[in-house]
């Protein structure tokens, strides 16, 4: 072979590598779909300051200038009133399942007090478990007292318009009071880190077994699809809480989130959550030819998992379209479910809404993945 640089062989290669990618359409498919996909999500999908939150109303008092603050509150482009609640107790249930982001009560006698000058209190409630939701709207709110009444504060009543609001606004931050980052991370991470390792350690599983050659013992094995899908997703389940524990460990001592709720219900959640998570990477392993298209099928999957989920951005700050897509991943849904157990006290009550879909999403995914094996078989 000659010592000097040859173009020939150098082009030989690379048209050799152009064909070796052609013919892995499913590595060639990833590297053009992620860039595309990160594209679309961080361009359109991602928003740091949420408007149109949902919020509902309690009023005692249905007076004209009742509804001029609540005419303030949706002029301002936060806050989307969606509820007309009857009670404290039907409010308190709206927040604790998450169904609105802002609760405003309007005290019996409002009216009147403002008049008399007396600075009635508007109370403010927000769901706070997420401060980056509700930051930019509770910073609106100020202002939007301050001026909701302008028009409404004439003749007799002019004196109340320079100077402060005619009311008390007074705010509640709900089951996070000090708006604090880590109340609402630390939990996240754990449906984060089970979703990135679940589904990449099964993913990994079956076509481990066909690259070393183990596969064919396995299928002269008297077993059914069922029983090897079991047999391969229940050591991941104990794999799963033991992440769990040294996470919930952490959160406790090292960043004093509190929980408030049952563990016993989050334990059911939680294998739920791990047994949809291994039911995804089972599928993938089925799919895949080998380890490296099994990664890149599990970041694929990770991907929008995390960012359409409501871990890293506002889950009400995206478009709709958006919030569409983020319904169908299972870590949306176990987000709700962790953060209302450790910071809510939710229990079954309030959580079965998104429990019952983390059901629904397991047995699609599990029959996927024995449907997928069956073929395999063939």
């Amino acid at each position: 072979m000659s010592g000097t640089f040859s173009l020939r062989r150098c082009w030989a290669v690379l048209i050799k590598e152009f064909v070796q990618m052609r013919r892995d359409r499913l590595t060639f498919a990833m590297m053009i779909g992620i860039p595309i996909l990160q594209l679309v999500l961080f361009g359109y999908a991602i928003n740091a300051d949420p408007k149109n939150l949902p919020t509902a109303v309690l009023a005692a008092d249905a007076s004209p200038y009742g509804r001029a603050v609540i005419a303030g509150l949706q002029n301002s482009g936060y806050f989307r009133m969606v509820r007309e609640a009857r009670s404290e107790a039907e409010v308190d249930q709206l927040l604790a399942r998450g169904d609105v982001q802002f609760a405003v009560t309007i005290p019996a006698g409002f009216s009147r007090d403002i008049q008399r000058g007396k600075h009635p209190v508007l109370l403010v409630e927000a769901d706070a478990t997420d401060p980056a939701a509700t930051s930019n709207a509770v910073a609106a709110l100020n202002e939007i007292a301050r001026t909701a009444l302008a028009r409404d504060l004439g003749g007799a009543l002019a004196r109340l318009q320079p100077g402060p609001a005619p009311f008390e606004l007074r705010l509640q931050r709900r089951y996070n009071p000090e708006g604090l980052t880590q109340y609402n991370v630390v939990p996240g991470l754990i449906g984060t880190i089970l979703t990135m390792t679940m589904v990449i350690m099964t993913s990994l599983a079956m076509t481990r077994e066909r690259e070393r050659g183990t596969m064919e013992n396995l299928l002269a094995m008297p077993v059914k699809p069922v029983e090897v899908m079991l047999g391969k997703i229940v050591p991941y389940i104990v794999v799963g809480y033991v992440q769990v524990a040294v996470i919930m460990l952490a959160a406790r001592f090292l960043f004093d989130v509190p929980m408030i709720g049952s563990l016993l219900t989050l334990s059911v959640a939680l294998v739920i959550f791990i047994a949809a998570n291994l039911s995804v990477g089972f599928s993938f392993s089925t799919i895949a030819t080998n380890q490296l298209q099994a990664m890149q099928m599990a970041f694929f999957f990770f991907l929008p998992s995390i960012l359409l989920s409501g871990f890293m951005f506002p889950y009400r700050g995206m478009p709709v379209w958006a919030q569409s897509l983020g319904e169908i991943l299972p870590l949306t849904h176990f987000l709700r479910i962790v953060r209302g157990i450790l910071l809510k006290g939710n229990g079954w009550l309030e959580i079965w809404p998104e429990l019952s879909l983390l059901l629904a999403f397991m047995g699609a995914a599990m029959t996927l993945a024995m449907l997928r094996y069956r073929q395999t078989l063939d």
